[in-house]
């Protein structure tokens, strides 16, 4: 009965949204005002004790395919003990400031969740007075910021805590060169390679691990920035500070840039094969489905070479057609003195090796 009341609650959430209600803040209150509630119920809607809501003031880190729990715990000033079944709505902010996305709802201990969080998302109440999420099989377009709202009655208070993944941006130019991509573009491309389209927070902390990088990038938000560590005359000029450049919002459909993508920890193994002659791309995309595997895409050796250290001073074969290879300690012979994934680009012609990816 009581699962029955909250999809019907979440129902009128829905139908609310199209006009204007006094009350509304994502619950439907459809008996607070009811004429026939006697006055002991009315005054406890108004009995003057004020709701608080807590969550984490730091971020809370997490991984690809984890599990994580984002904490929220609510109390009353002065305390009191609730005098109805709490409502607990969770949302998901979004970059580009549209509407919220809906997480899950809850009243009492019955929680239903939406959407991509369904059958990942849970309700955790292992303490008195805790509202916290938990969120199994973390996904990369996890990132990011999520608002805890409790219903009391008239009382709705709510708070934000953030949740980032750790992983790894890199910078994507399709095979037909700089600045080709319109956002939609961009998203479809790094879905492609593995990764989604970086958010701001996510290039800024890895311009701050030393990411210099001088072409245009779109993000999620549909910003298109760039991050320059050392100042020169085609990045913005010398005069300006080491930072983030940006272009602002831009048009998603007519502007054309490249993409920052992000990605996150694997789920299997990155692992390298070769043959004296080298291999053609489709030869070496049959190498890999021979071993059991798939050709790699440009996110997994990104995230093999940060979280794993793979190191292979041999170009291989990737699925988009480029060939890369990663190399975690630098040394002669094996491209500059810093770390990273160096590229050959889009070769039309030549022999080499390749990148396979194999899930556990």
């Amino acid at each position: 009965m009581l699962l029955l009341l909250l999809l019907l609650e979440v129902t009128l959430l829905r139908l609310a949204s199209g006009f204007h209600h006094p009350f509304y803040n994502g619950f439907y209150y459809n008996h607070i005002m009811n004429d026939n509630s006697n006055g002991e119920e009315k005054e406890s809607y108004f009995n003057g004790a004020r709701l608080v809501v807590e969550t984490s003031k730091d971020p809370v880190y997490s991984l690809n395919t984890a599990n994580v729990t984002l904490p929220c715990h609510y109390r009353y000033e002065p305390d009191q003990e609730a005098k109805r079944k709490i409502r607990i709505k969770w949302s998901k902010l979004r970059d580009d400031h549209t509407k919220e996305q809906d997480v899950l709802v809850a009243i009492g201990k019955i929680y239903v969740a939406f959407g991509d969080f369904r059958g990942r998302a849970h309700l955790r109440q292992a303490g008195r007075r805790e509202a916290s999420l938990l969120i199994s099989d973390v996904r990369l377009q996890d990132d990011g910021k999520y608002r805890c709202e409790v219903i009391d009655g008239l009382e709705d208070e709510s708070n934000v805590v953030e949740l980032r993944l750790q992983g790894i941006v890199f910078p994507y130019q399709p095979p037909g060169g700089q600045y080709r991509l319109n956002f939609h573009e961009a998203e479809q491309v790094c879905q492609q390679q593995g990764a989604v389209l970086a958010s701001f927070n996510q290039l800024y902390e890895v311009w701050s691990e030393g990411l210099d990088w001088c072409n245009a990038g779109w993000l999620a938000d549909g910003t298109v920035q760039y991050p320059i560590r050392l100042p020169r005359q085609p990045c913005g000029g010398v005069h300006l500070a080491p930072g983030i450049r940006s272009y602002g919002p831009r048009h998603r459909h007519l502007h054309r840039f490249d993409a920052f993508c992000f990605s996150s920890a694997l789920r299997g193994e990155v692992f390298y094969l070769d043959r004296p002659e080298g291999m053609t791309l489709e030869e070496a995309k049959q190498s890999c489905q021979d071993a059991g595997a798939e050709i790699a895409r440009v996110g997994h050796l990104y995230s093999a070479w940060k979280f794993l250290g793979l190191d292979r001073c041999s170009a291989g074969w990737l699925a988009d057609g480029s060939v890369r290879y990663p190399i975690a300690e630098p040394r002669p012979n094996c491209g500059t003195t810093e770390p990273g994934v160096r590229s050959f680009g889009f070769p039309t012609k030549g022999r080499f090796g390749v990148f396979c990816y194999k899930e556990r």
